[in-house]
């Protein structure tokens, strides 16, 4: 990116009025907020960041409880901020390990310290890494400052994708995605407008049951479904892997980054996790984006579209090693998460949110072990059912739909093992 270059909006496709931030050793680093730094993605970025210090230098960083891992992290980072010209801003979000900890008197606390990172004056780039729907607010607010949001943060768009796009259309700031998925779908339409495009086909690993029977799924039990094949991730989004929940969750999200109607936008199973994604365009070519399964690839090219940097810390590609690729249909009697998300989408309003927040419910309960595997779906299920229709038009109408929705999750587990309790007992 040069210094003055007007760039593309990815969520609206539109040219914005705001200036790319300058890259490289002769305009000096540029601040990045990493939101989320202790998880899976957070701790990737940080690799990057590490390789590219001549580039990037992080200026606010966030955890929600790991505070050991934080601490980690600043005494190794703050040396190379205050060179920046700058302190370094750490952020614990639980309340309650941060009213129990003596946190250094600079560290925010509670929720609050996701949007201060987000705004962090010295931050270009936000890197949103926080999973659930307690990123939302903080994506909106880097917008509307004008940043470019990094985004590995699902349920922002799942959640509320007409009202983030358009805070990036009115207020100058970029949408960047961090999934493979969708990096890959940016990567091939370089050059290309949307209307070029005939249909996105996204791609999916099958997580760790794709060969088991309906019967062997409904049974699987918490290190079952975080046993996954391809990819290491935190445990919300690997059990969302296992469902298909993760893909219903990307459909919503491309649609509402490259407009694309939900009737163009398929999903094929990939056990190699090597083609991340497909265009294909109207006259029939098709371009698809390879790579190993490593997110630092799509953590860099979010940090620096439109343009490339080098960078040592993926391995080279070898197709000969990778060998054969194979691509199957979604058996989708088996995995009905990925078919209730796109309906929720299609529906539009609150159903995304209701959605996206039963589906948390239930992946706790799932992990907490108070919800077998199949009542995941059965959960999402019912309260979309019965809240999906409720007004999303507005921030405070979708806030209470979600809380509507967790509510009423939580009713709807403890529900269905009573079902399945009396059933068993009958």
């Amino acid at each position: 990116m040069k210094a003055g270059a007007t760039v593309r909006s990815v969520a609206s496709g539109a040219a914005t009025a705001a200036s790319a931030q300058p890259v490289g050793p002769a305009a000096g680093p540029v601040g990045v907020a990493l939101l989320g730094s202790t998880g899976s993605i957070g701790t990737s970025a940080l690799r990057v960041l590490d390789r590219q210090r001549h580039r990037f230098v992080p200026v606010a960083l966030t955890a929600h409880s790991n505070l050991a891992a934080l601490a980690e992290q600043v005494v190794r980072w703050a040396p190379a901020c205050e060179s920046y010209g700058a302190g370094l801003y750490a952020g614990l979000v639980a309340p309650q390990v941060a009213s129990q900890e003596a946190l250094p008197p600079a560290w925010g606390t509670g929720a609050d310290c996701l949007v201060e990172a987000a705004t962090h004056p010295d931050a270009a780039i936000v890197i949103n890494a926080v999973v659930g729907a307690a990123g939302l607010p903080a994506t909106l607010a880097a917008l509307e400052a004008g940043k470019r949001v990094a985004l590995a943060n699902k349920e922002t768009l799942v959640m509320a994708g007409g009202l983030v796009t358009e805070a990036a259309r009115r207020h100058g700031g970029e949408l960047v995605p961090v999934d493979s998925e969708h990096s890959a779908i940016l990567q091939c339409l370089a050059g290309h407008d949307v209307s070029e495009v005939r249909r996105l086909i996204l791609t999916a690993s099958g997580g760790p049951f794709r060969t088991w029977s309906s019967e062997a799924i409904a049974g699987a039990t918490v290190s079952d479904a975080l046993r996954h094949p391809t990819w290491s991730m935190g445990s919300k989004i690997t059990v969302d892997s296992a469902t298909l929940a993760n893909k219903a969750l990307e459909v919503i999200e491309a649609h509402h980054l490259f407009g694309v109607p939900y009737d163009r936008i398929d999903v094929v199973v990939h056990p190699q996790s090597i083609v991340h994604s497909f265009v294909e365009f109207v006259d029939g070519s098709v371009l698809a984006q390879m790579g190993v399964p490593s997110m630092e690839l799509p953590i860099l090219y979010a940090l620096t579209w439109p343009e490339r940097a080098p960078d040592t810390g993926v391995p080279s590609f070898d197709p000969v090693a990778v060998g054969g690729l194979t691509f199957e249909a979604v058996r989708h009697e088996d995995f009905p998460m990925l078919q209730l998300g796109i309906t929720a989408g299609r529906r539009g309003g609150a159903a995304p949110a209701v959605y996206n927040a039963a589906n948390e419910v239930a992946v706790a309960h799932f992990l907490d072990e108070r919800l077998p595997f199949a009542g995941i779906a059965a959960c999402v299920s019912a309260v979309v059912d019965a809240l999906g229709a409720m007004p999303g038009d507005t921030l405070d109408a979708l806030l209470t739909a979600d809380a509507a929705a967790r509510d009423a999750a939580h009713d709807a587990a403890r529900d269905y093992v009573d079902y399945v309790k009396g059933r068993v007992g009958s």
